[in-house]
């Protein structure tokens, strides 16, 4: 077959397939052989194609300019390992489709968060491992590393413990989040969209609901349990003002609680 013709026809099942369950059918094309494996990622790989989830390495790049990912997370507490799904359906119990895995393991007084593709293997010596979210000594404050060796500069945590704080369960919960930018996709409304290449994203700050009388956060159905781990975050307007109040308008990530053990994500 002509790879112009091959490259029509891959194109063609990538515009028309492009939710999930349907979206398995480019990774069929995928599958054919090698010379069908290589047209196939070249065309998801396409800025165009930016927000789709197709191979596991779609999962890095930026999300959908249009609709957020909606995405369950399970928790089995005996393991202390979380599954992340992207939801098929507007079902809040949706099984969804498997994205990645992680284990929460203690290191002395430090909590880390093993990423894994794989759900039977989540260890930062599997082919599937993807990164890691690590603590700081008191729980306060979370980095997230990728799979790859830090770099020279980069200062080893003191390997010195605390009985203190053996037993204290640590789980993230997000004050202030500073991500690095991608420049093509500007998200704030600002002249200064970053400082040296970051956004700071802040919790999105309540508002007073007269009929239920408290301060509330609009989840769109997405959230059904109140909890102390529900959160939005925005993009400061004025990256040189870290204090600056939110782009309200704009919810860039959302967590809250549905169910004992289960969670949205978007």
């Amino acid at each position: 077959m002509l790879p112009e013709l091959l490259g029509e026809i891959i194109k063609r099942v990538e515009e028309s397939e492009d939710r999930w369950p349907q979206r398995q059918n480019v990774v069929a094309c995928a599958c054919v052989c090698k010379k069908w494996r290589e047209v196939t990622k070249e065309i998801v790989r396409s800025r165009g194609n930016i927000g789709k989830i197709t191979f596991p390495s779609c999962l890095k790049q930026p999300g959908p300019h249009d609709l957020p990912h909606q995405c369950l997370i399970k928790r089995n507490k005996k393991t202390s390992t979380f599954y992340l799904s992207l939801a098929l359906t507007p079902s809040l119990m949706d099984k969804g489709k498997f994205l990645l895995a992680a284990r929460r393991f203690r290191h002395g007084a430090h909590t880390e968060y093993i990423i894994s593709l794989n759900a039977d293997d989540i260890s930062q010596g599997s082919n599937a491992y993807v990164g890691k979210l690590s603590s700081d000594f008191l729980g306060t404050n979370f980095t997230i590393y990728d799979s790859q060796p830090p770099h020279s500069g980069a200062k080893p945590a003191s390997s010195r413990t605390s009985r203190r704080f053996t037993r204290k369960q640590i789980s993230p919960k997000f004050q202030r989040a500073i991500l690095r930018l991608d420049r093509s996709r500007s998200v704030m409304k600002g002249p200064e969209s970053s400082v040296s290449g970051y956004t700071i994203l802040r919790n999105k700050a309540p508002r007073w609901h007269e009929h239920l009388q408290c301060w509330c956060l609009n989840f769109h159905g997405r959230v059904t349990v109140a909890s102390v781990k529900n959160f939005q975050l925005v993009a400061t307007v004025d990256q040189s003002q870290p204090g600056a109040k939110g782009d309200e308008d704009t919810v860039l990530l959302q967590f809250g609680k549905v169910g004992d053990d289960t969670f949205t994500m978007d």
